[in-house]
């Protein structure tokens, strides 16, 4: 009795019908012909190109003239002559052109370039090799035209010192109590009102305590720049002067 086939099997065997066939991946018919005709090919090629190009003596080193008669041929061939004169070893160059580079015509008002090795160092330093182009003469008078270029500075007293004003480096230290200790009596209405704009026109409180010594301070104060009376005008404080002095 045959078995019923499976769905499966038969959604196999309907699958591989629908494949197509594979090639074969070998060399496969007329392989062998394609090697031999390329062969065939490579050996014509080499016989044809044999001995066609001329060898360099063969070349002539007369440049190539175009006829002048305002022809498309006669520029091109203008621009060829040309082109091949400026290449290196083209038609028509010499010895010195054969660089590729266009010589270049120098001032003679130009600097004479530094002696050169044949590696392209200078040779400044050699003695043999600029002995031709200098003179003990000549580097004697560099010597003397620079030396008299210098000029030599005496030392010089130093100038006496002009005071401006009360010393307050020398008050600092000359009085030993701190910052807030009345010492003066100070007298008078709205002081801190006048404090505040008498040290109003100063930067700095050193420039306030100079200017407060030098209107009678600090045993008078007429501008009300110190009235705790301490001696200091404008939170000015001698603490940093002490300290440097101790150091």
């Amino acid at each position: 009795m045959i078995k019923p086939l499976s769905l499966v099997a038969v959604l196999g065997m309907a699958l591989s019908a629908c494949q197509p066939a594979i090639p074969d991946s070998g060399r496969g018919a007329g392989f062998d012909d394609f090697q031999a005709e390329q062969a065939q090919r490579d050996a014509a090629l080499a016989a044809s190109t044999q001995g066609a190009l001329p060898a360099p003596s063969a070349v002539t080193a007369t440049a190539l003239s175009a006829p002048d008669d305002g022809s498309a041929a006669a520029t091109a061939a203008e621009t060829a002559r040309v082109l091949d004169a400026t290449r290196p070893g083209g038609l028509g160059n010499d010895a010195t052109t054969n660089s590729g580079v266009a010589p270049i015509n120098a001032s003679p008002a130009n600097a004479a370039p530094p002696v050169l090795n044949s590696d392209g160092i200078s040779q400044e330093n050699n003695f043999d090799a600029v002995a031709g182009e200098r003179t003990i003469e000549g580097d004697a008078a560099r010597i003397a035209a620079n030396r008299a270029q210098y000029r030599v500075v005496e030392p010089e007293a130093l100038p006496d010192r002009i005071d401006a004003g009360p010393n307050i480096v020398s008050y600092a230290l000359q009085t030993k109590h701190s910052v807030g200790t009345t010492i003066y009596t100070r007298r008078g209405l709205n002081k801190e009102r006048k404090y505040t704009r008498a040290c109003a026109e100063y930067s700095h409180p050193d420039q306030a305590q100079i200017a407060f010594l030098s209107a009678g301070g600090p045993e008078r104060d007429r501008a009300g720049m110190d009235p705790d009376g301490d001696g200091y005008a404008c939170d000015w404080d001698p603490s940093p002067y002490r300290r440097a002095i101790k150091g």
